[in-house]
């Protein structure tokens, strides 16, 4: 698929865009309480477009591992002023959300893309998508939940049972008569998987493009690359981070989610221009 079907867009796939994670949350893992008022909020969407992002990804509720739930009220409490005016600014806007009463009220405030961990395995919420005419779907692959798929991650060769739950959660929704092109997938890196099984999500990314749906890689400040790199401190993982997501874009994912716009764009820059000098094959 070359594009991306969105309530408001046809973002183009041909290349790699970048979506910039907005959390407007007290408690995310990198950047928790630095967002977490609509003003700052929407100055950090503005900057974010000024960096380069093709997408705003606006969350209210952490999910990183251990996280409480957040309440209903309080989460439409976070992200309604922040995406009711974010839809003027003049890019795709994502919200991250797992809740379907969420959904259906950011996209009735004009959103276009729902970003869910869950898949849409939470009730109602394949019939809030499947209902809107033309937004976009990211559906995510996650072992148990947030307050336990570290402490007992999976077993076993990943790559086949992401693919297999991926390709299942489309067609579940392609059963409800969602277009294939509203459609984008995500292996859920750090979701309940070991560092080594994280990365042979990367090392052998391309087989999870099998199914046939654009990828999504969200790698940005992962504990994954603090493991490998002796870096503790999650905001201090701006290139691991970054080659990530080159390397991510390399093996055919085609949004990368990320914290570090500018540094993101800029790397894919110098991978775009290396791409555009490889040898043609020849026509048969």
């Amino acid at each position: 698929m070359s594009f991306w079907q969105t309530s408001r867009f046809r973002i183009d796939l041909t290349q790699p865009r970048v979506m910039g994670i907005v959390n407007v949350t007290p408690d995310s893992f990198s950047d928790g309480g630095a967002f977490d008022d609509a003003t700052a909020a929407l100055r950090h969407c503005e900057a974010l477009i000024g960096q380069g992002a093709d997408i705003l990804d606006i969350g209210g509720e952490s999910t990183r591992p251990g996280s409480p739930a957040v309440p209903l009220e309080l989460e439409l409490a976070r992200v309604l002023p922040v995406v009711r005016e974010a839809v003027t600014l003049g890019v795709a806007i994502s919200v991250d959300t797992y809740k379907p009463e969420v959904m259906r009220a950011v996209l009735d405030m004009g959103a276009d893309i729902v970003n869910d961990i869950w898949a849409l395995r939470r009730p109602g919420a394949r019939d809030v998508v499947a209902a809107h005419p033309a937004c976009g779907v990211c559906l995510m692959h996650m072992h148990r939940d947030p307050q336990t798929m570290q402490v007992a991650p999976m077993q076993g060769d990943v790559v086949p049972q992401v693919q297999a739950f991926l390709a299942d959660a489309a067609r579940k929704l392609r059963a409800l008569a969602v277009d294939a092109s509203r459609i984008v997938l995500d292996p859920g890196i750090g979701f309940g998987k070991t560092v080594a099984q994280n990365f042979a999500l990367l090392a052998r990314q391309q087989e999870l493009l099998a199914p046939g749906y654009p990828l999504l890689a969200g790698w940005s400040r992962k504990s994954s690359l603090g493991a490998v790199t002796g870096i503790a401190d999650a905001s201090e993982r701006l290139l691991p981070s970054v080659v990530a997501a080159a390397l991510a874009a390399e093996r055919g994912a085609r949004i990368v989610r990320v914290h570090d716009v500018r540094d993101t764009v800029e790397a894919l820059s110098v991978w775009r221009a290396m791409n555009q000098e490889q040898p043609r094959k020849e026509e048969t």
